[in-house]
Protein backbone atom coordinates (compact mmCIF):
# COMPACT_ATOMS: atom_id res chain seq x y z
CA UNK A 1 0.00 0.00 0.00
CA UNK A 2 0.83 3.37 -0.92
CA UNK A 3 -0.22 6.69 0.95
CA UNK A 4 0.15 10.22 -1.43
CA UNK A 5 -1.36 13.32 0.62
CA UNK A 6 -1.57 16.84 -1.07
CA UNK A 7 -3.59 18.96 0.88
CA UNK A 8 -4.94 21.25 -1.72
CA UNK A 9 -8.43 22.48 -1.40
CA UNK A 10 -10.98 23.42 -4.28
CA UNK A 11 -12.23 26.23 -5.08
CA UNK A 12 -15.13 26.00 -2.65
CA UNK A 13 -12.43 25.42 -0.24
CA UNK A 14 -13.83 21.56 0.11
CA UNK A 15 -10.97 17.86 -0.08
CA UNK A 16 -12.01 14.74 -0.58
CA UNK A 17 -9.81 12.02 0.90
CA UNK A 18 -9.80 8.91 -1.83
CA UNK A 19 -8.89 5.27 -1.80
CA UNK A 20 -7.88 3.72 -5.30
CA UNK A 21 -8.54 -0.11 -4.93
CA UNK A 22 -7.14 -2.05 -7.33
CA UNK A 23 -5.20 -5.68 -8.03
CA UNK A 24 -3.27 -4.44 -11.17
CA UNK A 25 -0.30 -2.14 -9.83
CA UNK A 26 0.01 -0.18 -13.43
CA UNK A 27 -4.20 0.43 -13.58
CA UNK A 28 -3.60 1.45 -9.39
CA UNK A 29 -0.87 3.55 -10.24
CA UNK A 30 -2.25 5.23 -13.11
CA UNK A 31 -5.18 6.17 -11.19
CA UNK A 32 -3.74 7.37 -8.22
CA UNK A 33 -1.73 9.84 -10.32
CA UNK A 34 -4.58 11.04 -12.15
CA UNK A 35 -6.43 11.83 -8.82
CA UNK A 36 -3.19 13.45 -7.23
CA UNK A 37 -3.51 16.11 -10.25
CA UNK A 38 -6.68 17.18 -9.18
CA UNK A 39 -7.02 19.75 -7.20
CA UNK A 40 -10.31 18.93 -5.47
CA UNK A 41 -8.41 15.84 -4.04
CA UNK A 42 -7.26 16.56 -0.50
CA UNK A 43 -5.16 12.90 -0.12
CA UNK A 44 -5.07 9.63 -1.92
CA UNK A 45 -4.03 6.28 -1.01
CA UNK A 46 -4.00 2.62 -2.50
CA UNK A 47 -4.58 -0.60 -2.03
CA UNK A 48 -3.69 -3.56 -4.14
CA UNK A 49 -6.74 -5.91 -2.57
CA UNK A 50 -10.54 -5.61 -1.24
CA UNK A 51 -8.53 -6.73 2.34
CA UNK A 52 -5.85 -4.46 1.88
CA UNK A 53 -8.76 -1.69 1.57
CA UNK A 54 -10.66 -2.37 4.56
CA UNK A 55 -7.85 -2.43 6.69
CA UNK A 56 -7.42 1.35 5.80
CA UNK A 57 -10.96 2.33 6.18
CA UNK A 58 -10.89 0.81 9.49
CA UNK A 59 -8.56 4.03 10.49
CA UNK A 60 -11.55 6.39 8.70
CA UNK A 61 -10.94 9.44 6.86
CA UNK A 62 -11.77 8.43 3.70
CA UNK A 63 -14.18 10.22 1.83
CA UNK A 64 -14.73 8.20 -1.34
CA UNK A 65 -13.34 4.74 -2.95
CA UNK A 66 -12.74 4.51 -6.55
CA UNK A 67 -12.80 0.83 -6.89
CA UNK A 68 -12.20 -2.08 -9.56
CA UNK A 69 -15.00 -4.53 -9.53
CA UNK A 70 -12.87 -7.71 -11.10
CA UNK A 71 -10.40 -8.50 -8.08
CA UNK A 72 -9.18 -11.62 -6.71
CA UNK A 73 -11.24 -12.83 -3.42
CA UNK A 74 -13.45 -10.86 -2.46
CA UNK A 75 -14.58 -8.50 -5.45
CA UNK A 76 -15.09 -4.55 -5.56
CA UNK A 77 -19.02 -5.40 -5.33
CA UNK A 78 -18.83 -7.78 -2.47
CA UNK A 79 -16.70 -5.13 -1.13
CA UNK A 80 -18.89 -2.14 -2.02
CA UNK A 81 -22.06 -4.38 0.01
CA UNK A 82 -19.81 -4.59 2.90
CA UNK A 83 -19.26 -0.51 3.01
CA UNK A 84 -22.93 -0.61 2.77
CA UNK A 85 -22.94 -1.31 6.40
CA UNK A 86 -20.55 0.61 7.46
CA UNK A 87 -22.45 3.89 9.86
CA UNK A 88 -20.64 6.20 7.66
CA UNK A 89 -19.74 4.71 4.21
CA UNK A 90 -17.92 6.48 1.99
CA UNK A 91 -19.54 7.39 -1.38
CA UNK A 92 -18.29 4.73 -4.16
CA UNK A 93 -17.10 5.03 -7.83
CA UNK A 94 -16.77 2.00 -9.46
CA UNK A 95 -13.52 1.77 -12.69
CA UNK A 96 -14.23 -1.25 -14.38
CA UNK A 97 -12.92 -2.15 -17.83
CA UNK A 98 -16.96 -4.10 -18.43
CA UNK A 99 -20.22 -2.17 -17.71
CA UNK A 100 -22.34 -5.51 -17.32
CA UNK A 101 -22.34 -4.41 -13.63
CA UNK A 102 -24.42 -1.10 -13.69
CA UNK A 103 -27.42 -2.00 -12.60
CA UNK A 104 -25.36 -3.73 -9.76
CA UNK A 105 -23.64 -0.86 -8.67
CA UNK A 106 -26.66 1.24 -8.89
CA UNK A 107 -27.97 -0.62 -6.91
CA UNK A 108 -25.11 -0.44 -3.84
CA UNK A 109 -25.52 3.12 -4.64
CA UNK A 110 -22.81 4.14 -6.37
CA UNK A 111 -21.84 7.63 -6.96
CA UNK A 112 -20.34 6.66 -10.45
CA UNK A 113 -19.14 4.07 -12.63
CA UNK A 114 -16.07 4.93 -15.12
CA UNK A 115 -15.02 2.38 -17.82
CA UNK A 116 -11.42 1.70 -18.50
CA UNK A 117 -9.22 3.00 -20.20
CA UNK A 118 -9.87 6.21 -17.80
CA UNK A 119 -9.78 9.34 -18.92
CA UNK A 120 -8.72 12.18 -17.07
CA UNK A 121 -11.63 14.28 -18.26
CA UNK A 122 -13.87 11.53 -17.61
CA UNK A 123 -12.41 11.05 -14.30
CA UNK A 124 -12.89 14.82 -13.50
CA UNK A 125 -16.36 14.71 -13.84
CA UNK A 126 -16.67 11.78 -11.40
CA UNK A 127 -14.83 13.78 -8.87
CA UNK A 128 -17.09 16.05 -9.78
CA UNK A 129 -20.24 14.23 -9.05
CA UNK A 130 -18.73 13.04 -5.70
CA UNK A 131 -18.15 16.61 -4.28
CA UNK A 132 -22.38 17.12 -5.48
CA UNK A 133 -23.23 13.92 -3.42
CA UNK A 134 -21.00 14.92 -0.22
CA UNK A 135 -23.60 15.32 3.07
CA UNK A 136 -24.98 18.59 3.14
CA UNK A 137 -26.42 20.26 5.91
CA UNK A 138 -30.45 20.92 6.14
CA UNK A 139 -31.45 23.60 4.13
CA UNK A 140 -34.72 25.85 4.30
CA UNK A 141 -36.11 24.80 0.79
CA UNK A 142 -35.85 21.01 1.70
CA UNK A 143 -38.75 21.34 3.77
CA UNK A 144 -42.16 21.29 1.69
CA UNK A 145 -45.28 22.56 2.83
CA UNK A 146 -48.51 21.33 2.61
CA UNK A 147 -51.67 21.81 3.05
CA UNK A 148 -54.51 19.77 4.60
CA UNK A 149 -58.00 20.50 6.25
CA UNK A 150 -56.84 24.40 6.26
CA UNK A 151 -53.34 23.48 8.26
CA UNK A 152 -50.39 24.29 6.71
CA UNK A 153 -47.35 21.81 7.74
CA UNK A 154 -44.13 21.07 6.58
CA UNK A 155 -42.44 17.72 5.17
CA UNK A 156 -39.03 16.83 4.10
CA UNK A 157 -38.19 16.17 0.53
CA UNK A 158 -36.06 13.75 0.93
CA UNK A 159 -38.73 11.92 2.29
CA UNK A 160 -40.84 12.30 -0.80
CA UNK A 161 -40.42 8.79 -2.66
CA UNK A 162 -42.24 10.01 -5.62
CA UNK A 163 -44.46 12.58 -7.35
CA UNK A 164 -47.45 12.20 -9.55
CA UNK A 165 -49.07 14.60 -11.91
CA UNK A 166 -52.07 16.00 -11.58
CA UNK A 167 -53.17 18.40 -14.00
CA UNK A 168 -51.78 21.70 -12.87
CA UNK A 169 -50.71 20.24 -9.07
CA UNK A 170 -48.67 17.43 -7.99
CA UNK A 171 -48.92 14.85 -5.84
CA UNK A 172 -45.81 14.11 -3.60
CA UNK A 173 -46.09 10.28 -1.90
CA UNK A 174 -44.06 9.17 1.27
CA UNK A 175 -44.31 6.28 2.81
CA UNK A 176 -46.64 7.19 4.77
CA UNK A 177 -49.04 9.58 2.92
CA UNK A 178 -49.62 11.98 0.05
CA UNK A 179 -49.88 15.22 -0.59
CA UNK A 180 -51.29 17.26 -3.09
CA UNK A 181 -49.41 20.62 -3.65
CA UNK A 182 -50.12 23.86 -6.43
CA UNK A 183 -47.07 22.95 -8.24
CA UNK A 184 -46.72 21.55 -12.01
CA UNK A 185 -44.75 18.56 -11.81
CA UNK A 186 -42.51 19.78 -14.59
CA UNK A 187 -41.46 22.89 -12.56
CA UNK A 188 -40.46 20.54 -9.67
CA UNK A 189 -38.66 18.50 -12.22
CA UNK A 190 -36.42 21.30 -12.81
CA UNK A 191 -36.25 22.41 -9.13
CA UNK A 192 -35.44 19.19 -7.93
CA UNK A 193 -33.11 17.60 -10.20
CA UNK A 194 -30.61 18.66 -8.28
CA UNK A 195 -31.81 17.00 -5.43
CA UNK A 196 -31.59 13.20 -6.97
CA UNK A 197 -35.32 13.39 -8.96
CA UNK A 198 -35.53 12.24 -11.73
CA UNK A 199 -38.03 12.12 -14.79
CA UNK A 200 -39.06 8.61 -15.39
CA UNK A 201 -42.86 9.51 -17.29
CA UNK A 202 -44.67 12.21 -18.53
CA UNK A 203 -46.67 11.96 -15.33
CA UNK A 204 -43.96 11.13 -12.71
CA UNK A 205 -40.78 12.27 -10.95
CA UNK A 206 -38.76 9.73 -8.90
CA UNK A 207 -36.40 10.16 -5.97
CA UNK A 208 -33.47 8.07 -6.50
CA UNK A 209 -32.39 7.55 -3.56
CA UNK A 210 -35.48 5.40 -3.02
CA UNK A 211 -35.05 3.50 -5.90
CA UNK A 212 -34.39 -0.45 -3.83
CA UNK A 213 -34.94 -2.26 -7.66
CA UNK A 214 -34.50 -1.98 -11.35
CA UNK A 215 -36.56 -4.44 -13.60
CA UNK A 216 -36.37 -4.90 -17.67
CA UNK A 217 -39.27 -7.02 -19.17
CA UNK A 218 -39.43 -7.39 -23.10
CA UNK A 219 -37.68 -3.80 -23.34
CA UNK A 220 -39.96 -2.40 -20.76
CA UNK A 221 -38.63 -0.80 -17.41
CA UNK A 222 -40.18 -0.56 -14.36
CA UNK A 223 -38.77 0.94 -10.86
CA UNK A 224 -39.40 -0.20 -7.45
CA UNK A 225 -39.24 2.68 -4.73
CA UNK A 226 -39.80 2.00 -0.61
CA UNK A 227 -39.27 -0.51 1.35
CA UNK A 228 -39.85 -4.42 1.38
CA UNK A 229 -43.15 -4.11 2.90
CA UNK A 230 -44.20 -0.70 1.06
CA UNK A 231 -43.08 -0.87 -2.36
CA UNK A 232 -44.77 1.07 -5.37
CA UNK A 233 -43.91 -0.11 -8.86
CA UNK A 234 -43.88 2.82 -11.18
CA UNK A 235 -43.16 2.14 -14.94
CA UNK A 236 -40.65 4.26 -16.67
CA UNK A 237 -41.44 5.36 -20.29
CA UNK A 238 -39.56 4.07 -23.07
CA UNK A 239 -38.93 7.76 -23.70
CA UNK A 240 -37.39 8.46 -20.51
CA UNK A 241 -35.91 4.80 -20.17
CA UNK A 242 -32.76 5.33 -21.81
CA UNK A 243 -31.86 8.74 -19.77
CA UNK A 244 -32.81 6.35 -16.35
CA UNK A 245 -30.23 3.66 -17.77
CA UNK A 246 -27.57 6.78 -18.24
CA UNK A 247 -28.26 7.92 -15.00
CA UNK A 248 -27.61 4.46 -13.96
CA UNK A 249 -24.29 3.57 -15.68
CA UNK A 250 -23.07 6.89 -15.08
CA UNK A 251 -21.46 7.13 -18.75
CA UNK A 252 -20.20 10.80 -20.03
CA UNK A 253 -23.17 11.34 -23.05
CA UNK A 254 -21.99 10.96 -26.11
CA UNK A 255 -21.73 13.50 -29.15
CA UNK A 256 -24.57 11.13 -31.42
CA UNK A 257 -27.35 9.37 -29.98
Amino acid sequence: MSLDQHARPDQRGRQLAVLVVDDERPALDELSWLLERDPRIGSVRSAGSAAEALRVLQDGGVDAVFLDIHMPGLSGLDLAQVLSNFKEPPRVVFVTAHDEHAVEAFDLRAVDYVLKPVRAERLAEAVRRLLEAAPAPQQADDQIPVERGGVTRFIRRADVRYVEAQGDYARLHTAADSHLVRTPLTTLAEEWAGAGFLRIHRSLLVNLAHVREVRMDEGRCTVIVGSAESATPLQVSRRHTRELREVLTRRTPRATP
